[in-house]
């Protein structure tokens, strides 16, 4: 399975949005992964979004992102795993090992990587913010 890694320098970008290096990991027939290195210069969040998902990757791993850009990767079949930190290739033994659990390389301050409400300022009225 083809996965895509926002970078900045040797570790997770912090923030999909703006990141502007990516790595496209492709496992090969003999367990040795391939990996590419892209520029997707778009500075416009929804634009880099839809450059993304022309990679053809079934999932991207990431650190913050934006709702619009996820939701947008969401809808073209691509699996975000959100809020993860940490050095390049921690993150990538980790995740091709299978132990990118909940809580391993969570972003500092993160509550972990399940399903986050999207519409807040509904509850904001509610509770009279």
């Amino acid at each position: 399975m083809q996965v895509v890694l926002p970078t900045c320098g040797d570790r997770i970008s912090p923030l999909l949005d703006v990141a502007s290096a990516f790595l496209l990991m492709t496992p090969s027939g003999d367990g040795a992964l391939n990996r590419r290195e892209l520029l997707i210069a778009e500075t416009d969040p929804i634009t880099k979004a839809k450059r993304v998902a022309e990679l053809g990757a079934k999932a991207l791993i990431c650190g913050a992102i934006s709702w619009p850009p996820e939701l947008l990767l969401t809808s073209v079949g691509m699996r975000v795993i959100p809020n993860t930190g940490g050095p390049i290739q921690q993150v990538i033994v980790t995740s091709f090992s299978g132990d990118l659990t909940e809580q391993a390389l969570l972003l500092p301050g993160c509550p972990g990587r399940q399903h986050r409400p999207r519409h807040r300022h509904s509850r904001r009225w509610r509770h009279g913010w």
